[in-house]
């Protein structure tokens, strides 16, 4: 029958434990939700800074679609590109500090516009091999094109620079994440931008887990290393974590986010987002800026946590983010225990391969503004108990 091998490998995956399933969420996105009939204390989602739920974003995007209505109708090339989305992107461009800024619907959308735009046959592409799945995508879309893709090892910026310096392709690209998503470390973004300059090649930077956390006002990674809002440098910026909303956004000069509009397929091809997400998005943006209270009490969260946990012998990977990685090692052992914590009304997802590389299954632990010091507590008491 047709669909045999289907079944096959699905039955593969669920001996090896690495079967996926959805939980249903019958409460908001908060610090609390109910899920499967279940309340639990999050720290499964990327709401870091708290805003999924915020009453003012709500209640903008309400009034947003009373005034826009439900959808845009078109791409944004045809007849979808509406006031707020024009506003919005003018918001962004003055947020971030770049000249210029297109949005998409997704991050995954967004980054599958920049790179393969970029590189056509004889370009080349240097990739950090944590790079999140849709910036692997880009790289292989890029790949069909005809150009060269190279992959180097995690942060190593002496392999990124033997191979930039042995390349004599005529358009080089720099991709990684800035805030690596399972992992939870940074990206060495001023060594980046260094070898950008010395070997004339774009930089492009996914800023999904940093935009609204890292920087003076969340301005984002780049912004927490003082670095310029370069014309080599395109930023993606998704606004569905710590924005609380949906959709992203790539900033840059304006040359480039024009060649993006005139040529970027995933920019091209797609209805554009409803006007009220916009709405949204601009209120999102407001709470981001003055948002130095929320990123404050983030940063107490993650020093609870780590310091609880140092004394223990559940070692969490070094990271200053929201991100918290516990490494346990094996798939079933994880599931194990993030079901432990589960019966416990703690939600904290267990990370498997292929997301993460074999024996490197992991508690992913998101800590969120909205958490107090009360919850951190009930999540190490927790961790302590179960190790």
């Amino acid at each position: 029958m047709i669909e045999n091998r289907l079944s096959t490998e699905l039955a593969a995956i669920e001996t090896t434990g690495l079967t996926r399933r959805r939980h249903m969420l019958e409460s908001p996105c908060g610090r609390t939700v109910t899920v499967d009939g279940k309340n639990l204390l999050n720290f499964a989602s990327n709401d870091y800074l708290g805003l999924a739920g915020n009453a003012e974003i709500a209640q903008a995007m309400a009034n947003g679609a009373l005034q826009w209505g439900a959808g845009s109708g078109a791409s944004h090339l045809v007849s979808g590109h509406l006031a707020p989305h024009e506003a919005l992107e003018k918001e962004i461009t003055a947020f971030t500090g770049f000249p210029r800024a297109l949005t998409f619907s997704t991050g995954y959308m967004a980054n599958l516009a920049v790179t393969p735009t970029l590189a056509g046959r004889g370009d080349a592409v240097f990739a950090d091999k944590l790079n999140h799945a849709s910036l692997i995508d880009a790289m292989l879309l890029a790949k069909a094109n005809g150009a060269d893709v190279q992959r180097y090892a995690h942060n190593d910026m002496a392999a990124l620079e033997k191979m930039l310096a042995a390349s004599s392709a005529p358009t080089k690209i720099i991709v990684s994440d800035a805030v690596f998503s399972m992992d939870g470390d940074l990206a060495p973004l001023p060594p980046l931008f260094a070898l950008a300059e010395q070997y004339d090649a774009w930089l492009v930077i996914d800023d999904a887990h940093g935009f609204g956390v890292l920087g003076p006002h969340g301005k984002g990674s780049l912004a927490h290393f003082n670095l310029p809002a370069s014309p080599r440098i395109l930023l993606m910026g998704t606004l569905g974590k710590a924005a609380g909303v949906g959709g992203a956004f790539v900033a840059g000069s304006e040359t480039a986010i024009e060649y993006l509009l005139q040529k970027g397929r995933s920019y091209i091809f797609t209805t554009a987002q409803p006007p009220a997400i916009a709405c949204a998005l601009s209120k999102s943006l407001q709470l981001i800026r003055d948002g130095d209270a929320l990123r404050a009490n983030l940063i107490a969260r993650i020093g609870q946590l780590r310091d609880g946990l140092a004394v223990s012998s559940l070692k969490l990977l070094p990271s200053i983010t929201a991100i918290q990685p516990l490494i346990v090692g094996e798939n079933e052992a994880t599931v194990a225990l993030s079901k432990a914590l589960w019966e416990r009304c703690l939600w904290v997802p267990a990370i498997r391969p292929p997301t993460v590389p074999k024996d490197t299954a992991r508690l992913r632990i998101s800590v969120s503004a909205a958490h107090t010091a009360s919850d951190i507590d009930q999540l190490i008491t927790a961790l302590k108990e179960l190790a």
